[in-house]
C-alpha cells in the first residue's frame, strides 16, 4: 500500500472545532498529514510524522480541505457577455435570460456540452476546488434535461435535476402542462442521473405550490431536495425548503425575520465539537450579486441566528460566469460581514455539509484525502489578498494533480 506524506505544513486547516488552535478551522501549526488510499490516514505534529513512500514539502505553508462548490450550472452552450454589459450599464437582472441559454443548449451537440463541462471542470480543480455539485436546467425538454445530467454525470456524483428552472417559451401560457411533464416523463428520465432534484422559487419562475408538487415527485424517486429560494425579492422558498426538508436552500438574498427563524428551527444539537448545525444549509452565492449588481446577502445576520452557511460559486453563463472558490471567499468577506475563517469554513466544510456528506471539507482519519497547498503562509491570504492565484497544489484523492 503507497503512502504519501505531506510535510512542513506551517498552518493546517482540518475544520475539526475543538481540535488544535480555536475556532472552527481546528488549526494545527507545524503539522503533517499521510495519505494512504486515497484517504487521511494521519493528522499529527511535524516532529512525530511517520515514514511514508513519497513525500510532498510544504515549506511552511497553509493546507486547506479541498473546496466544496455545492452550487453550480456547467451543462449549457453559448454565453451572456452582452447581457452582463447591458447590467453594468444599469439594466436590472430578472432572470429572463435563462431563455437565451435554453435556446443555445438544445442546439448544442453532446461533444460541445461535454467540451464546457470538462472545461469549467478542470478549470475550477485548478483553483481548488476538489467537489462540486452540477445541475441541469438549461434544457427543459426531456431529452436535453437527461442528456444534461447524464454528461453531468461524468465528472461528478453529486447530480442535481433542475427542470423546473424557468417555464421554457413553448410553455409559456400553460404553465400547469410543463409542471405536469417535469413530474412525470421529465423526472423519470433525468433521475437516473440525478442525486438531488431544484427548483427556482421565484416570481417570474415557479410558484410555491408547483415548486412543493415538483420537489415531492422527486422526493418521492429518493432524490434529495434543494431549493433556488429568495434571490430577486422575498418570497416562500426558504421556508418550502425547510418544510419539506431540504438539504440547501440557496441566495437567501432578501430574508424575513420568519426565513431566518425557520432555518434557525432545523438546528440539530449534538455532543460534537462545534455543537451541531441546522439540518437545512444556507448556500449563498456572491458572485451572483456581484455579477448582477444586487444586494449581498446578510451572511452575519444567519451567522448570528447560528444558521448553517455555505459558500459556492453558482457558476452560470448568465448571472455568476465564475468558477472560483477563492473569489467567493473574498466577496462574503468583504461584502457580507464574513470573518476569514467563517468564509472559508463555508467553502469548506459548509459546502460538505449542504450536500449531506461528512467525508470532504475536513481533514481527519478516514476523511477523503482532498486538499489544497496554498502559496501563502495562512488561510487569510485567500481574502487578504483577492485576484492573485495562490493555489500552488492540488490533491484530489490522494492524487496530486
Amino acid at each position: 500500500m503507497s503512502s504519501l506524506l505531506v510535510d512542513n505544513i506551517g498552518e493546517l486547516v482540518t475544520n475539526e472545532a475543538g481540535r488544535g488552535e480555536g475556532g472552527p478551522l481546528g488549526i494545527r501549526r507545524r503539522a503533517a498529514l499521510l495519505i494512504e488510499e486515497g484517504e487521511v490516514a494521519w493528522v499529527g505534529s511535524a516532529a512525530d510524522a511517520p515514514a511514508a513512500d513519497r513525500r510532498i514539502d510544504a515549506d511552511g505553508a497553509a493546507v486547506l480541505p479541498g473546496f466544496v462548490d455545492s452550487h453550480a450550472h456547467l451543462v449549457f452552450a453559448g454565453d451572456r457577455a452582452g447581457e452582463f454589459a447591458a447590467r453594468m450599464a444599469g439594466q436590472p437582472y430578472t432572470g429572463g435570460g435563462i431563455r437565451t441559454t435554453v435556446r443555445a443548449t438544445r442546439a448544442a451537440s453532446d461533444g460541445e456540452l461535454r467540451a464546457t463541462v470538462r472545461r469549467l471542470r478542470a478549470e475550477a480543480l485548478r483553483q481548488g476546488t476538489t467537489t462540486i455539485e452540477i445541475k441541469s436546467g438549461y434544457g427543459l425538454t426531456v431529452a436535453d434535461e437527461a442528456r444534461s445530467l447524464r454528461i453531468a454525470a461524468e465528472v461528478s456524483t453529486e447530480t442535481t435535476f433542475l427542470g423546473a428552472h424557468v417555464v421554457p417559451a413553448e410553455y409559456a401560457d400553460r404553465p400547469d402542462d410543463y409542471v405536469g411533464l417535469v413530474c412525470g416523463p421529465m423526472l423519470h428520465a433525468a433521475a437516473p442521473y440525478a442525486k438531488w432534484i431544484d427548483v427556482f422559487c421565484e416570481r417570474g419562475a415557479f410558484d410555491v405550490d408547483h415548486a412543493r408538487a415538483i420537489l415531492a415527485c422527486g422526493q418521492a424517486l429518493g432524490l434529495g431536495v434543494r431549493v433556488h429560494a429568495n434571490q430577486l425579492g422575498p418570497g416562500p422558498g426558504v421556508r418550502l425548503g425547510v418544510e419539506l426538508g431540504a438539504a440547501s436552500v440557496d441566495h437567501c438574498t432578501h430574508l424575513t425575520d420568519a426565513d431566518v427563524d425557520a432555518l434557525a428551527s432545523t438546528r440539530f444539537d449534538c455532543m460534537c465539537a462545534d455543537g451541531g448545525h441546522t439540518t437545512t444549509v444556507a448556500t449563498l452565492l456572491p458572485g451572483a450579486e456581484f455579477s448582477t449588481r444586487s444586494p449581498y446577502p446578510d451572511a452575519r445576520r444567519l451567522l448570528d441566528a447560528r444558521v448553517t452557511v455555505a459558500l459556492a460559486t453558482d457558476c452560470n453563463p448568465g448571472s455568476s460566469y465564475t468558477s472560483s472558490m477563492p473569489f467567493c471567499i473574498a466577496l462574503a468577506v468583504r461584502e457580507m460581514r464574513m470573518t476569514p475563517a467563517e468564509a472559508v469554513w463555508a467553502a469548506t466544510a459548509g459546502g460538505a455539509r449542504a450536500l449531506r456528506r461528512d467525508d470532504i471539507g475536513v481533514l481527519r482519519p478516514r476523511a477523503r484525502a482532498d486538499l489544497i497547498i496554498l502559496d501563502a503562509p495562512s488561510h487569510l491570504h485567500l481574502a487578504y489578498r483577492p485576484g492573485v492565484p495562490l493555489i500552488r497544489q492540488v490533491l484530489h484523492n490522494g492524487v496530486p494533480l
